[in-house]
């Protein structure tokens, strides 16, 4: 008779949940920290091969081999030289003083709105390409009535929000809708309703309403006075604003109804249908909450900036914020410090080209290598998963044929 197997004893998992937690965020953290030290190594290396020092000793170097000694110092102390003006450079002009710190949290406000925007998408299984185009219809709602308008200064204020945070919303929710009712995927409507946006801008820009007076540009008023942003000790009220934003998307994503469906049906839309989801419900809200902060993003510079709106007043935050989500891992705290870390680029990257003489296109290969180095872990596993799978199917197929 055969002897049953003897089930095995079930161990609890006595260890902490913070010791978990931990242990499950270290790999993600040592991962983005050598991502940005591997993109910071290239970035030293463009550094000395653009440097002109560099080339005329390395130049030196090949005419004069019998002095390599000299020569070769030379081109060692010039690089070493070269990297430390352009990083000290970086520092300084991102963190090195009070208008430089200024400068960072309010370029990193409005990456951290849009990146939040994205990152709860991707939560729900949508790849939202579109915040640009959420952001300049938030821009464009937000400046018109922050400029038409004259009503009280808190009022104002209020209105010119609601409305970016309004137009993004609708602009995003359209991407959920058209998904939910018709199947078309998000990446290729996103793509198309930015190019609708910048041309609907366009439009408005060209009405008399919208124009600034006696301005042949397609450029608008800046928004009255009221409908600013306060400033405390230099800083206005978006940076706040994109704190709060992080905490509320935290508390969607972890301690909401909405967020754990959303999860589930990022997980498996076909299961969550099963389980009596509304995958209809989820796709319009998550885009309408990622145009809503996308407009967010946008009235922080157009409102915390007092700028005029044209076509190109919220820059290329939309695409940037694309690269802070995957940075940041698609969670609200990994999305704000990877938008401080973009914003100090930013910042610090006019200072490196002020103080240093670098090229302010370095900044932008700087903050890809890092997308790219994160990326990277993944898609090796990926890729050594297909191997795997094709050598398993091969040796299959081949006992098939000889047997």
């Amino acid at each position: 008779m055969a002897m049953s197997p003897t089930p095995e004893a079930i161990v609890p998992d006595t260890e902490p949940a913070a010791k978990r937690d931990v242990s499950s965020w270290l790999p993600t953290v040592r991962d983005t920290l050598l991502a940005i030290a591997l993109a910071l190594t290239v970035g030293a290396f463009l550094v000395i091969v653009s440097d002109e020092q560099v080339i005329d000793a390395f130049k030196d170097l090949i005419a004069y081999p019998g002095s390599f000694l000299i020569y070769a110092g030379d081109i060692v102390k010039y690089s070493a030289e070269a990297v430390w003006d352009a990083y000290s450079a970086l520092v300084r002009g991102a963190v090195g003083s009070g208008p430089a710190l200024q400068r960072t949290l309010e370029r990193s406000a409005p990456l951290i709105c849009a990146g939040l925007g994205v990152a709860i998408a991707f939560r729900a299984g949508l790849f939202n390409i579109g915040a640009q185009g959420q952001a300049l219809v938030g821009a464009l709602a937000a400046g018109y009535v922050g400029f038409t308008y004259d009503l009280p200064a808190g009022i104002h204020l209020v209105a010119a929000i609601a409305a970016g945070l309004a137009a993004g919303a609708f602009w995003g929710g359209l991407v959920g809708w058209l998904k939910a009712t018709s199947g078309a995927h998000e990446v290729i409507t996103t793509i198309m309703l930015n190019n609708v946006a910048r041309f609907v801008v366009l439009y408005f820009l060209a009405k008399e309403a919208f124009q600034k007076h006696n301005s042949d540009n397609l450029i608008t008023p800046p928004p009255m006075d009221s409908a600013t942003f306060p400033t405390v000790g230099g800083l206005h009220l978006g940076i706040p604003l994109a704190v709060v934003a992080a905490g509320a998307v935290w508390w969607i994503l972890d301690r909401s109804k909405l967020g754990f469906e959303l999860r589930a049906v990022g997980a498996n839309p076909d299961a969550s249908r099963t389980a009596g989801m509304s995958t209809t419900k989820v796709y319009i809200m998550v885009m309408a909450i990622a145009g809503l902060l996308s407009g967010l993003a946008a009235c922080m510079t157009v409102l915390g900036l007092h700028q005029s709106v044209t076509d190109q007043v919220v820059g290329s935050v939309g695409f940037d914020a694309i690269t802070v989500a995957l940075l940041g891992r698609a969670t609200p705290l990994g999305t704000v410090l990877a938008g401080l870390l973009f914003g100090a680029l930013s910042a610090g990257g006019l200072g490196m080209q002020a103080s240093a003489g670098v090229p302010p296109e370095l900044i932008q290969v700087i903050q890809a290598l890092i997308v790219l180095f994160v990326a990277a872990p993944a898609l090796v596993r990926n890729f050594g998963r297909i191997k795997r799978r094709r050598t398993k199917k091969s040796s299959v197929e081949t006992e098939g044929a000889v047997a």
